[in-house]
């Protein structure tokens, strides 16, 4: 089986796309180093102590990737997160702010430290808090989406 028809869960490829495209930005790794590939993305996954989401380039990005801590903290299952525009992660009046976000991370590359509403299946909202957003860049520089660690939430009262 190759790579390619796996789920990008258990993709190398796309693992290889996220991890590489982190560390070429941020200078530092996303995974612990002393895991193997096929490892280190099935940690990612399963086992990561942070949400992450990816999304692709199309004119209203889809999620394409989204690790369980990702799935549980916004309430969706793998197969209706991949099929989620990312603009719907945010409630209508958070899109502005969020966009304005994606565009700053096209021009820069990646921006740390971010914090913003989010909105879960259900309706409920949260703060992402400390949140690293960065370009998919392949090693000829093509862009693939983005990518968010969100390595912190906290509940909103509502």
């Amino acid at each position: 089986m190759s790579s390619s028809s796996l789920p990008l869960y258990q993709n190398l490829d796309f693992h290889r796309l996220l991890t590489e495209s982190y560390a070429r930005l941020l200078g530092k790794p996303l995974v612990p180093v002393h895991l193997n590939a096929a490892e280190a993305a099935a940690w990612l996954y399963a086992e990561a102590p942070f949400g992450i989401l990816a999304h692709n380039t199309a004119p209203d990005p889809v999620f394409l990737y989204g690790n369980r801590a990702a799935q549980e903290r916004f309430g969706y299952d793998w197969d209706e997160l991949t099929r989620l525009p990312s603009r719907l992660s945010a409630e209508a009046p958070n899109r502005e702010e969020r966009q304005r976000f994606l565009e700053r991370v096209q021009a820069l590359g990646y921006e740390a430290g971010y914090k913003g509403v989010r909105i879960t299946k259900a309706g409920k909202r949260f703060m992402i808090e400390e949140a690293t957003l960065w370009q998919l860049v392949d090693a000829d520089g093509q862009v693939h989406g983005q990518a968010v660690i969100i390595p912190r939430t906290s509940e909103i009262d509502e």
